[in-house]
């Protein structure tokens, strides 16, 4: 349940409870939270946006020569950390700003707000989101450093004493809830090791600031339990990797604007309309949705990764899939994003590609209702059923040739995602690989 806060608010909580410091977050452009940490004594003045920080020295954003930027804390975000007992620490996430007071272009979250701006523009109040990002739990040596070694052998929803994970993912959920979160199930993944949380859904900004929230935790109570989490899309090879299906709806006021009942799926002219445009641009948003190197081993088939471009109402292996529920639960369930994706690039390029669909009226093709990898390369093109990139560089290509795409991002979001994802991909190209030296070093 959302709760909004005044200023006055969270001063008088912060001395009841006895805050001793409080991080403002915000997020870099490759999707890492980033935190400046004041003491009390300092809150009100950052409630008055007059908190500075220096923006050269993040990721994507700003030269040396212009690197004072400002952080505006969006007050509904304040939230206590349950996991500190002394010197408690409370949070505000907040939005970037240049000093002549205006939004700063390359931050991610203002990114997201201004295509939900656009989508307002054209009637939708809100968008919706319903995330799903799993993780691996790993073991850790004596120096608190990750092993490859998993901490359970458990599979799809399985239980103790075969999910060895249970009792640090029923943590993580008690202390989310303490945090606000509304906590729908969580269980074992199908991979060993592998877990899932699913929370409620919420409007696009909230659910992106809870994917950051949610990652935090999973991982400060993981380290405590003595494992590391890891939201890597693919950390082991003949397992399943880890995705973050994202559910999307568009809102009128309190009416689903996806629902029509009159038609057999139960889906509006929007739902389809979106729903084409994302198919349309998916090629050009995979670089965002799918961000790294490591994303594009996910998506290969087999592991019930989508790497087809299709979508149905009732099969899985196609990007796209429409869940059973209807009403004001009726949605689109994208399939292709993974938790190593900036929550808030992600739902802007997806959103701005939905969009760019109901404006254009751009035309749902059949849906594919056949188990896709098992389709021949022939059959596939028959069905003219595209495949997403296989490699980042693909991706990128993709990317830059996509206006749509472009304009989600904006010019200084692009140019910088851009350039720090080519110099990954390059480091990545010139590496000799352990593969290459198993492979070749006495073949030849």
């Amino acid at each position: 349940m959302s709760v909004s806060y005044t200023k006055e608010d969270i001063l008088k909580i912060a001395k009841e409870e006895n805050v001793r410091f409080i991080r403002l977050q915000f997020t870099d452009l490759l999707g890492t939270i980033k935190n400046v940490e004041i003491p009390v004594s300092q809150l009100q003045k950052a409630l008055d946006n007059k908190m500075m920080f220096d923006g050269s020295s993040i990721e994507g954003y700003v030269r040396i020569e212009e690197s004072d930027m400002y952080l505006y804390p969006d007050l509904d975000t304040w939230v206590i950390f349950p996991w500190v007992t002394e010197s408690k620490v409370a949070r505000l996430i907040c939005d970037v700003y240049l000093p002549d007071g205006n939004p700063f272009p390359g931050d991610p979250r203002g990114i997201l707000k201004r295509v939900l701006k656009e989508a307002e523009t054209m009637g939708y109040t809100s968008m919706n989101v319903g995330p799903e990002p799993e993780f691996f739990l790993f073991k850790t040596d004596e120096k608190g450093n990750p092993t490859m070694e998993l901490n359970d052998q458990g599979g799809y929803f399985d239980l103790a004493p075969t999910d060895l994970g249970e009792n640090c993912r029923r943590e993580i959920v008690l202390k989310l809830e303490e945090m606000g979160f509304e906590i729908e199930a969580s269980h074992h993944e199908v991979a060993p090791g592998q877990h899932e949380i699913d929370f409620k859904y919420a409007d696009a900004i909230k659910a992106a600031d809870q994917i950051q929230t949610f990652k935090l935790v999973v991982k400060t109570i993981a380290r405590q339990h003595g494992l590391h989490a890891t939201f890597m899309p693919k950390p082991l090879f003949g397992v399943n990797g880890s995705g973050m299906h994202c559910n999307q709806s568009l809102f009128k006021g309190k009416e689903n604007a996806f629902v029509d009942e009159q038609d057999k799926l139960g889906l509006s002219e929007d739902a389809r309309h979106y729903m084409a445009g994302m198919l349309h641009h998916a090629r050009s948003f995979a670089a965002i949705t799918n961000p790294t190197v490591n994303s594009y081993k996910r998506l290969v088939p087999g592991y019930e990764a989508p790497c087809y471009v299709a979508w149905s109402a009732s099969n899985r292996s196609p990007m796209i899939r429409i869940p059973a529920s209807r009403g004001l639960s009726t949605r689109v369930e994208a399939r292709n994003p993974d938790p190593a994706a900036n929550p808030y690039l992600a739902l802007a390029v997806m959103l701005k590609a939905g969009l760019d669909g109901i404006k254009n009226k751009i035309q749902l093709p059949p849906p594919t209702d056949r188990n896709i990898y098992v389709m021949t390369e022939e059959e596939r093109v028959e069905e003219g059923i595209p495949s997403l990139p296989g490699n980042l560089k693909e991706a990128l290509n993709e990317l830059l040739r996509s206006e749509v795409i472009r304009e989600a991002l904006g010019e200084h979001a692009l140019t910088h995602f851009y350039e720090l994802k080519e110099i990954e991909y390059d480091m990545y190209r010139t590496q000799v690989h352990a593969w290459e030296r198993d492979q070749y070093l006495t073949l030849y």
